[in-house]
């Protein structure tokens, strides 16, 4: 027998109450909650469920994975659809809009980054005619904030706001490698592994990100991309901190064409790091 088919979630529509709805989550163990936001925390689970697929999820899907059933989070689902938070497709699926990255690149912070980044990024792009990005962490990931295509012919880069691989990526070893001992313990503590994401042992990338900071940078073949080799810098700011790498995804031509070489790119974006980080305020207290 066929499954009836679920009609999709319309704004102003409500499914039949369900009045098994279990007890709000009790909270973690040994942590004292003294207010509590039942509705909340349940539209903050779905949007960390949908964080962690591409390709999204069903009604059904999201509920299995909050160890819910759909009558309990289909007003919350229809909310976030109708802010813009959540979109679904043909198929009922229900992805992440850009609205959450909308809203966080507002920060002045990460603002002032990004478009003091942009024309230097422009300038590595030309010069290196390459492709490159310029990623932050956040949340368990790294996550490209602002991003620039090869003046070539064919480009291959990364999209605005896609998260990448914290253990297997240049762009994360270069965040993760010039963290201080506690703030690097907490940001694997909290990784989130993103689809694809190979599992790395811990001893050999505690050797490797030792390794990046020696040389300063991290160039390794693309652990996602075959032909790929990914050429991470730092980004300093204030306190000479470690605020974002910038990344190059080397793509090296076998035509009769004449583009820099690894090392030469190397330079430049060594140059150009050195640069966004003076204007990041790296030097004022050196």
């Amino acid at each position: 027998m066929k499954a009836m088919r679920r009609p999709p979630v319309q704004p102003g529509t409500t499914p039949p109450m369900d009045m098994t709805d279990p007890p709000d989550d009790p909270a973690p163990a040994g942590e004292t909650v003294r207010y509590s936001a039942p509705a909340l925390d349940k539209g903050l689970d779905i949007l960390e469920v949908l964080s962690r697929t591409a390709e999204g999820c069903t009604l059904k899907e999201l509920a299995d994975a909050l160890n819910r059933n759909v009558s309990q989070i289909f007003r919350m689902v229809v909310a976030l659809h109708r802010r813009g938070y959540i979109q679904s497709d043909a198929n009922d699926r229900y992805t992440l809009t850009l609205k959450m990255f909308c809203l966080a690149h507002r920060q002045p912070p990460l603002k002032r980054m990004i478009q003091t980044a942009l024309p230097l990024l422009d300038e590595l792009a030309q010069r290196a005619r390459q492709s490159c990005h310029l990623a932050v962490y956040e949340r368990g990931c790294s996550v490209v904030v602002a991003q620039v295509d090869s003046p070539e012919r064919w480009s291959f880069g990364l999209k605005t706001g896609a998260f990448m691989g914290l253990t297997d990526t240049s762009s994360g070893h270069i965040l993760l490698a010039y963290q201080d001992e506690i703030g690097r313990a907490r940001m694997l503590r909290n990784h989130i592994k993103v689809d694809g994401e190979l599992d790395m042992d811990p001893g050999h990338l505690l050797s490797l990100l030792a390794d990046v900071r020696r040389a300063g940078c991290s160039v390794m073949p693309s652990k996602q991309i075959q032909g790929v080799t990914n050429i991470a810098f730092p980004v300093h700011g204030l306190n000479h901190k470690v605020v974002a790498a910038i990344n190059v995804p080397y793509i090296a031509r076998i035509d009769a064409a004449a583009t820099p070489s690894i090392e030469e790119v190397k330079r430049i974006q060594a140059d150009i790091c050195a640069r966004l980080s003076r204007r990041l305020g790296a030097d004022e207290d050196a």
